[in-house]
């Protein structure tokens, strides 16, 4: 009964450690972005149109509307800019913030959630007003406790209204730092008066932000923003050297593969442990029926049918395993309820007990049940009568 109660045990607990690590990841890689491909310009590493190889690519805002018009698949395309370490003092405290401009909509594609405020809109992106939304680290950098909604900060000596701050958030990856520390102001005025300094024109940008408008549109989205690229930069397409593209949509499908082998194979482990565990049942079984032959004699002396015997050993044994792996699934719940009670580290939900390993548990109960009951029943009612009343335990 132990053997059959544990390897219901493992089961649940294995997939649901499996299915915790997996939702956990998934909410890490949520709070960086949401189906999001961040496009780096590089240098050229083939031949096309007739210019060399190793010429360097430069992105600029112009290239914006461009790229949404032929590329279908995608819902954003958008600038970003950004410069660290900028000199940035509010009349409380100074600090040394990511500076960084996009479009209105980089809130919904890198999960950027509002504490308080509000963060830049399309007006004030058109109209170029000074405003700043603030990440919670540098909220309380600059104003500690206080509420800095409507206060100026000055960030290289402009000065910038605070209309939002960021809630806070755990973040499992970035490509220019963590989102807490950073201040955030509208396109236009970052591209004003922080404007990229290393390429010649003033319009280059650091990268692009590319959203496709389903998942089932990813690769049509990536195929057509390298392909508008291509044309707009004169490059191969194909040439991933010239547009590098960090894809978080193809990092989470591969650790969700890792994920889903390795609950598949914590899963193998805990049935493998039932079916041990069912094994034992029989042989206990087994051991009942020799030590009870003369019972047995005695029922079949009297009149007792050999389907009498077999549904008699065939109950108890079932009645066992019913039982034992009952006491399995409430101390496997049981357990994910109470671990799941205690903070979890970053990366991991809990134990989250699924229907499907609830399921599995039950079927693989109920074959390994059919498995330990069907042998020792049949030898039960195979055995001669007359030879059962001869018997003598342990002789």
């Amino acid at each position: 009964m132990f053997g059959i109660a544990w390897g219901v045990v493992s089961i649940v607990l294995m997939v649901a450690a499996g299915e915790g690590l997996r939702v956990g990841q998934k909410k890490q890689a949520e709070s960086f972005a949401r189906d999001l491909m961040i496009v780096f310009a590089g240098r050229t590493s083939l031949q096309a149109g007739g210019t060399r190889a190793g010429r360097r690519i430069f992105f600029e805002t112009t290239d914006v509307p461009i790229l949404q018009s032929d590329s279908p698949s995608c819902r954003y395309v958008m600038p970003e800019l950004g410069q660290d370490g900028m000199n940035t003092h509010s009349s409380y405290n100074t600090g040394l913030p990511i500076v960084t401009g996009s479009y209105p909509e980089f809130t919904e594609i890198r999960s950027i959630n509002i504490e308080q405020g509000r963060f830049y809109n399309w007006q004030d992106v058109n109209e170029k007003r000074r405003v700043a939304f603030v990440g919670s680290e540098i909220k309380k950098q600059l104003f500690g406790s206080r509420n800095p909604v409507g206060e100026t900060i000055y960030i290289n000596d402009h000065p910038y209204v605070v209309i939002g701050v960021m809630r806070n958030k755990e973040q499992d990856s970035s490509y220019d730092g963590w989102d807490v520390n950073k201040v955030f102001v509208p396109f236009s005025v970052m591209q004003e008066d922080f404007p990229n300094k290393a390429p010649a024109t003033a319009l280059s940008v650091d990268r692009l932000l590319v959203q496709p408008r389903s998942v089932e549109e990813h690769e049509a989205c990536k195929s057509q923003i390298r392909a508008a690229l291509g044309r707009i930069h004169h490059f191969d397409p194909t040439d991933k050297e010239a547009a590098g593209i960090w894809d978080t949509l193809e990092e989470a499908k591969a650790f969700a593969k890792m994920t889903d082998g390795m609950k598949y194979f914590l899963g193998a482990v805990g049935i493998t442990t039932l079916f041990l565990g069912g094994i034992g049942v029989m042989n206990v079984m087994l051991v009942a029926v020799r030590e009870r032959t003369r019972e047995i004699g005695v029922r079949k002396a009297v009149g007792a049918p050999a389907d009498s015997i077999l549904h008699q050993f065939f109950a108890e044994t079932v009645i066992i395993v019913a039982l034992s792996g009952g006491l399995g699934l409430f101390i496997a719940y049981g357990l994910c309820g109470l671990v799941n009670l205690m903070p979890m580290p970053p990366f991991f939900a809990g134990l989250l007990p699924t229907w499907q390993s609830g399921a599995v548990a039950i079927f693989m109960l109920g074959s390994v049940a059919m498995f330990a009951a069907m042998y020792p029943a049949r030898r039960a009612a195979s055995i001669d009568p007359i030879e059962a009343l001869r018997y003598e335990a342990g002789g």
